[in-house]
């Protein structure tokens, strides 16, 4: 009797604890097909429509969300407060057609072959709509995209209004969403025009006294005055972004992931054309329910290159290809919160009027510029187009900063900084984030020039980058 006890009791401790056991892989099945059904692994789950809204020609720093007082941005605080903005995002290129080629193949300029501004890539590379249309994605832009012109030769199933300042683009893009019937997965591409040049006549609320100025730029009448026409035309920009959300609600659903960031910085002196972080360092929000969790902030360091694959990814894809670009979908997914350790960026020359090559490499910490031809002059259409004999405004106050320079010897510091580069430029990017102090000859700072410099020539051999400008020469002194 006792015998046949002990083997119950030893039956029963077994039932329970299988029976343990198996709650507890229960529990893990549920916990785990949560996880999937939230991070989008699950392969039931549709894909998400994808809608991609491009500025043009605009700065980081210039929203209410990151505290510029003197916008108007309420669509961007509305985009932010629902998805996550990344607070250093990074263009490949500071100039257009360079940026936009690097974004629709992933890969750099001297990989892709844009690396002048008006150019685009070797046909033979394949570019983003073709990853997109292989997961059954129908792929469509509308505006500037690409750069002008160049929009029909990516590949997409449809394209519009890919000419300079077609304000019909965004008009259209709505009109064609409402009568869309494709079941397809769809994945827009929405570019405006705004804040490119020419700046809309200023609104009444953009008083130039309100404007508040970088410790970059003069501070003269003429350049209040293009400040607040610029604030004026990042509203337009605003305004077109509204006008997207709201339609794309309308039309696509909850199943959206929509995407908003800038080509590269505004037309001021220090910043398109440049490698200072008001030239390539870009908004980027990303909205996307369920997946992307409303109102928060990444600081991963993301670049340009990075959104085909993140793209293609949030598609349910992977890309095969050996391309510079790295998804970033598992940061917006909060499965990492770092992407990158460095961000290369390299501009060459845009035609004739602005040919001055430069690279650099940027840690969160750190820049390193390399100017490529210190011997020769900065000049870019800010101080070389005659203003007054094109249409619409084109922010002519270069004029001043060099009348002003005569009296003033901190403008005059800064026409010379304009003009003169020397050949390496270091900046302590916690302690100086305007970029004005250059540190690349001060001995304590030696060994981190000569780490970063070799890093750099790295970066470029492995690249291809042959160092040349491919324009006509630059202006020597």
């Amino acid at each position: 009797m006792l015998k046949c006890r002990k083997v119950k009791l030893v039956e029963r401790s077994q039932i329970e604890g299988f029976c343990r056991c198996r709650g507890l892989i229960f529990a893990l099945i549920c916990w785990s097909a949560s996880i999937t059904w939230m991070f989008g692994a699950n392969p039931v789950m549709a894909p998400p429509h994808l809608v991609v809204f491009l500025a043009d020609d605009y700065s980081f720093l210039d929203s209410k969300v990151e505290g510029a007082a003197d916008m108007r941005t309420p669509n961007l605080s509305k985009l932010a407060a629902a998805g996550m903005t990344f607070t250093h995002a990074f263009v490949a290129s500071p100039s257009c057609a360079p940026s936009r080629a690097a974004l629709l193949t992933g890969l750099m300029p001297a990989r892709n072959g844009a690396e002048v501004n008006h150019s685009k890539p070797r046909a033979e590379i394949k570019k983003l709509p073709a990853y997109l249309q292989e997961l059954g994605y129908e792929v469509v832009a509308f505006g500037k995209v690409a750069h002008y012109r160049h929009t029909g030769d990516y590949g997409f199933d449809h394209f519009a209004h890919d000419k300079f300042h077609d304000h019909d683009g965004v008009p259209a893009a709505l009109k064609w969403l409402r009568e869309r019937k494709s079941s397809k997965p769809l994945c827009i591409f929405i570019g405006s025009n705004w804040p490119h040049v020419p700046w809309p006549e200023r609104a009444s609320w953009a008083e130039p006294s309100a404007m508040r100025l970088p410790p970059s730029q003069a501070d003269t009448p003429e350049t209040r005055d293009a400040r607040a026409a610029y604030a004026t035309a990042v509203t337009r920009m605003d305004d077109e972004l509204g006008k997207v959300m709201a339609a794309v609600n309308e039309t696509l659903g909850t199943n959206v992931a929509l995407m908003m960031t800038s080509d590269h910085g505004a037309q001021f002196p220090f910043a398109k054309w440049n490698c200072y972080d008001a030239g390539i360092r870009v908004p980027l929000m990303v909205s996307w329910p369920g997946v992307v969790e409303a109102g928060t902030r990444s600081e991963a360091m993301v670049s340009w290159v990075d959104i085909l694959p993140t793209l293609a990814e949030m598609g349910g894809g992977k890309v095969a290809a050996k391309i510079d670009g790295q998804s970033f979908a598992p940061v917006l997914r909060r499965q990492k919160q770092e992407h990158r350790e460095r961000i290369f960026t390299t501009h060459s020359a845009d035609g004739k009027i602005n040919v001055y090559p430069m690279r650099s490499v940027r840690t969160k910490d750190w820049k390193l510029i390399v100017n490529l031809t210190p011997e020769a002059k900065f000049t870019t259409h800010i101080d070389l187009v005659p203003h007054g004999k094109l249409p619409g405004y084109w922010g002519g106050f270069w004029e001043s900063w060099v009348r002003m320079a005569e009296s003033s010897p901190d403008i005059a510091a800064k026409v010379q900084r304009y003009r003169h580069r020397p050949e390496m430029e270091l900046y302590d990017l916690v302690n100086d984030p305007h970029e004005m102090s250059n540190l690349a000859a001060d001995p304590a700072q030696f060994d981190r020039v000569r780490e970063l410099r070799s890093e750099l020539e790295t970066w470029m051999t492995a690249q291809g980058d042959q160092r040349v400008e491919k324009g006509p020469g630059p202006e020597v002194k």
